[in-house]
């Protein structure tokens, strides 16, 4: 599949990625202590109030599989029009596609692995658009993905 826009599973990002998702990372990757993933347990809320606003954190089920979002931040449910927190992703969707958004989420699951989307949707009713989303996954065996944390940083439009 050709991406309609940059999207890394390597760590290249982080050299140009906007500072909060670089800070975001440093706080998931020394979370993880070694790990591949961290727990969910390993991140605690109150260590990222900032950050708190725009997060979002999507369970991810298995047989069937399924995701759903688990947790919303007012930011982000402010940015989509409606809070999702209990529903499907593949019905409450935010981005450019469905394919590219459930693709990011293959590719996390699949590589075990951190996303960095470049994606830019920008909303012509706000005055933001993306400066970028990170997805870190989380797993409570150290094996299977079983949530994965998001953030994106908004930038002004006219910025």
């Amino acid at each position: 599949m050709s991406n309609r826009y940059p999207r890394w599973t390597t760590l290249e990002f982080l050299d140009f990625c906007h500072p909060r998702l670089r800070e975001i990372y440093d706080y998931w990757d020394r979370r993880r202590g070694g790990q591949t993933m961290p727990r969910r347990a390993d991140i605690e809320p109150m260590d990222l109030p900032s950050f708190l606003p725009g997060i979002v954190m999507v369970d991810v089920g298995y047989d069937p599989y399924s995701l759903t979002y688990r947790l919303v931040g007012t930011r982000e449910a402010e940015a989509r029009g409606h809070n999702p927190t209990g529903r499907s992703v593949f019905d409450n969707w935010d981005g450019r596609s469905q394919e590219d958004v459930l693709e990011n989420y293959r590719l996390v699951i699949s590589k075990k692995c951190v996303l960095y989307d470049a994606d830019r949707t920008m909303d012509p009713e706000r005055n933001w658009l993306e400066a970028g989303t990170i997805f870190l996954p989380l797993s409570d065996d150290g094996e299977t993905v079983n949530k994965i944390l998001i953030y994106t940083e908004y930038k002004d439009r006219q910025g």
